[in-house]
């Protein structure tokens, strides 16, 4: 549920304990647990989401491979792929300018180079990529 920044993880007790090292000194609020167990009520909704981002993650994941500024599209089990690109601070300046938000990850250890970008609706999806196509660098 990232939308109410809301995550789960499900782990064994010596990673929980990890965790519990470093999570902030606060639990989730009211609301945000309220909205959680509605959630948890529909998982049918729940399972239509998550097939359309699956779908839209490998649709975006594709279409970005072929175009002449990204240089490789990382795997992804999550709701973004890390997109290694040409000269991402230019590509995240002019996403900017259109509208879209991507994270920029260039200077990042291990992710130079990169944009973070999240997997939207489909709409969103295909105007990243429209954007992109017409990205004056390429």
């Amino acid at each position: 549920m990232a939308g109410i920044r809301l995550g789960m993880a499900f782990a064994s007790k010596e990673i929980i304990h990890l965790f519990n090292k470093v999570k902030p000194p606060y639990n989730i609020n009211q609301l945000t647990q309220e909205k959680a167990l509605e959630a948890l009520q529909r998982p049918e909704e729940k399972d239509r989401m998550v097939e359309i981002l699956l779908r839209e993650r490998e649709k975006l994941e594709t279409e970005l491979g072929k175009l002449p500024s990204v240089h490789r599209v990382y795997p992804s089990d999550a709701n973004f792929l890390l997109v290694r690109v040409t000269d991402p601070h230019a590509m995240y300046t002019y996403l900017v300018e259109q509208g879209i938000i991507v994270r920029n990850r260039a200077n990042v250890h291990l992710c130079e180079g990169s944009l973070r970008i999240s997997i939207g609706t489909p709409e969103e999806n295909t105007a990243l990529v429209a954007a992109l196509k017409n990205y004056p660098n390429d």
